[in-house]
């Protein structure tokens, strides 16, 4: 059976320093790092990625790549009389990915644009480069689409949610598995509505 051009795209990304040549990867993150931390991309750089994720090629639809720092949490040094090993410094990481922060600094970059999604697309020693989806909620074009009109409030019924700020309330789906929400069926049960209404039993 013949293989489409998704299924080689997936596979060349499922191990991409195997599969692109070091030189290639190496000069891309050197162009990303002199690009702007927001940065328009004309097209994705991983269209299966993408397209799974709701992407399509049409008005109303914008691909921002952006970059975030690596590491954990940065804290200022306590200048108290205290051993080195108990300052609370080193080792302390965010309840939030470094994915779902890139996607709330590209939203409040774009206000009048919603995150879709987003997805990885590289990293180097300091940073983490992802391309975020971003939708035009007030365009024709988006509220006339069956698949993305859920996100326009021009088509919302009386009674329904707004989708507004989506990446803020860990409604994308890197703020899901961050909230614990992308397991289903057995041994899920405790996870919805949310961690804080099941007491904080389901992670």
């Amino acid at each position: 059976m013949a293989k489409g051009l998704y299924h080689h795209v997936r596979e060349t990304w499922k191990r991409p320093k195997d599969a692109l040549p070091y030189a290639f990867r190496r000069d891309r993150m050197a162009q990303w790092r002199r690009d702007p931390v927001n940065n328009r991309v004309r097209r994705p750089t991983r269209l299966d990625a993408a397209r799974s994720l709701g992407y399509k090629a049409k008005q109303g639809i914008v691909i921002i790549r952006t970059r975030v720092r690596r590491g954990g949490l940065r804290k200022s040094k306590v200048n108290m009389k205290r051993k080195p090993r108990n300052m609370g410094i080193r080792k302390i990481t965010m309840a939030k990915n470094i994915q779902r922060i890139a996607e709330e600094r590209v939203n409040r970059h774009f206000p009048n644009l919603e995150v879709l999604n987003s997805y990885w697309v590289g990293e180097d020693g300091r940073h983490k480069f992802y391309e975020v989806i971003m939708v035009d909620p007030h365009h024709p074009a988006i509220i006339a689409d069956k698949d993305l009109g859920w996100i326009c409030p021009a088509n919302h019924k009386k009674g329904r949610g707004s989708h507004k700020g989506r990446a803020y309330r860990g409604k994308t789906s890197a703020g899901k598995r961050g909230r614990g929400l992308h397991n289903k069926g057995k041994g899920a049960e405790k996870l919805r509505p949310s961690l804080k209404a099941r007491g904080n039993l389901g992670k």
